[in-house]
C-alpha cells in the first residue's frame, strides 16, 4: 500500500515527533478536507507501540516515543478539535470545493456521507468515526446541513472517545500476543479492509437499486 497510508511507514516518517504526526493525521482526517489517511490502523499500530511490543518498535523502525496514558488523552483531542473545524467548514465555506473529478475532494465522497448521514440521523457522526472517507466528510455535511451545533458536537465528542480509545486499547492489549505482533502487516491490511467494507456495501446497495429503477423505466413503455 502507499507509504501515507501504512501506519508503520507513517509513524515511521515522524521519528521522534511520532506522538505529534500521528496527532496532526487524526486531527486532519477528523473533518479537515483530506479524507484519505490511516486513521484507524494507525490507532491501532500506536496502542501496539505503547504496549512496547510492535513488531515495528523492536526491529527499530519506528521510535515509540509515547506512552499510553498520552494516546488515550491527546487523541480523542484532536479527533473533536478536527470534526469541529469540519463542521464549521461546512457550515461557512459549504460544499462547493468538492468536484467529480478532484483528486481528494471527490464528488462522490460527499455523496456517500450526505447518504450515509440522512440514513442515520445525529447517530451518524459517532458511527462515522469508524468509515474511512466519510469519517472526515461527515462533520463538513453536518454543517452544511446547519445541524444543530450543540447536537453535533455531543454526537462529535462520544463518537471521538469511542473511536480513539477502544482501537488504541485494542491495539495495546493484542499487542501483547506474540502472534499479534508477528502478524502486524497483515492485520494491519485486513483492518484496513474491514473499515472501508461499510461503504463498500452501502455503494453495492446504491448501484443494485439504480439498476432496479432503471430496468422498471424500460419496462414502462412495454406495458
Amino acid at each position: 500500500m502507499p507509504d501515507f497510508l501504512d501506519p508503520i511507514a507513517l509513524l515511521g516518517y515522524f521519528g521522534t515527533w511520532a506522538l505529534v504526526g500521528l496527532l496532526v493525521v487524526v486531527f486532519v482526517e477528523s473533518g479537515v478536507l483530506f479524507p484519505v489517511l490511516p486513521g484507524d490502523s494507525l490507532l491501532f499500530v500506536a496502542g501496539m507501540l505503547a504496549a512496547g511490543t510492535a513488531a515495528a518498535a523492536q526491529d527499530g523502525s519506528v521510535q515509540a516515543n509515547f506512552q499510553l496514558w498520552q494516546l488515550l488523552v491527546f487523541i480523542p483531542i484532536a479527533a473533536i478539535l478536527g470534526g469541529q473545524v469540519g463542521y464549521w467548514i461546512g457550515r461557512n465555506i459549504g460544499t462547493a470545493m468538492f468536484k467529480p473529478n478532484a483528486r481528494f475532494l471527490k464528488q462522490r465522497y460527499l455523496d456517500e456521507a450526505h447518504l450515509f448521514f440522512e440514513q442515520r440521523g445525529p447517530f451518524a457522526i459517532v458511527i462515522a468515526r469508524f468509515v474511512p472517507i466519510v469519517r472526515t466528510l461527515a462533520p463538513i455535511t453536518a454543517g452544511a446541513a446547519k445541524m444543530n451545533y450543540a447536537v453535533f458536537t455531543l454526537y462529535n465528542a462520544v463518537g471521538a472517545a469511542i473511536w480513539g480509545i477502544g482501537l488504541t486499547l485494542l491495539g495495546y492489549w493484542l499487542g501483547r500476543f506474540e502472534i499479534i505482533q508477528k502478524l502486524l502487516e497483515p492485520i494491519v491490511i485486513v483492518i484496513v479492509v474491514l473499515s472501508v467494507l461499510p461503504m463498500l456495501i452501502e455503494w453495492y446497495k446504491r448501484r443494485k437499486v439504480a439498476r432496479q429503477a432503471g430496468g422498471a423505466t424500460e419496462a414502462e413503455p412495454t406495458t
